[in-house]
């Protein structure tokens, strides 16, 4: 590594302090679900690694000699589990699989911002930026009166969220107007 890369990424590190663990952090906490896009790497079997594989609606994803396989609600590494356990035997010795998450499903957001729809989610997203990437709030926007449902949650209540709440991926947020 040059002294100038060094230098840069020593920078980074101290400019922006919690990018990296929130990456890491998400990556390995994160549970998959239907619309995401996952990558599956077996070392020495390029016939059973996939560039891309959208979970279906079901949240699961189909494989050859296994047939569908539930990712849905589980993380990157239950799924590197799961598939080393089902290849080892019948079909590979010691197989080394590999699964990382390409793409996260979107998250929507409606009401009073200036570009409503899905937007693709990062991690470490925070509801200011999710704004941010609608276009920004109208003239008639409530900075207090901000509803989220969460995708995880099974029974889809909306809860209150201010301008600093973390996005996940499949957030449905909703912006009313204020009062004036």
């Amino acid at each position: 590594m040059t002294l100038r890369r060094f230098i840069l990424a020593l920078s980074l590190s101290l400019l922006l302090p919690g990018v990296g663990s929130v990456m890491a952090e998400g990556d390995s906490t994160y549970k998959l679900a239907s619309g995401d896009i996952i990558r599956i790497s077996v070392f020495g079997e390029p016939d059973l690694s996939f560039d891309e594989i959208r979970l279906n609606d079901a949240g699961t994803f189909s494989y050859p000699f296994l047939g569908d396989v539930r990712a849905g609600g589980k993380t990157a590494a239950e799924i590197e589990r799961t598939l080393t356990e089902r290849l080892k035997g019948n079909y590979l010795v010691d197989p080394r699989v590999s699964v990382s998450i390409l793409k996260y499903r979107e998250f929507f957001i409606s009401g009073e911002v200036k570009t409503p729809g899905g937007y693709a989610f990062q991690p470490g997203l925070t509801l200011r930026r999710a704004i941010a990437l609608a276009g920004g709030l109208t003239e008639r926007a409530s900075t207090s009166r901000i509803t989220i449902i969460r995708d995880q949650d099974p029974q889809r209540r909306p809860e209150q969220a201010t301008l600093d709440t973390q996005i996940l991926p499949g957030d449905t947020i909703n912006i009313d107007q204020g009062f004036f």
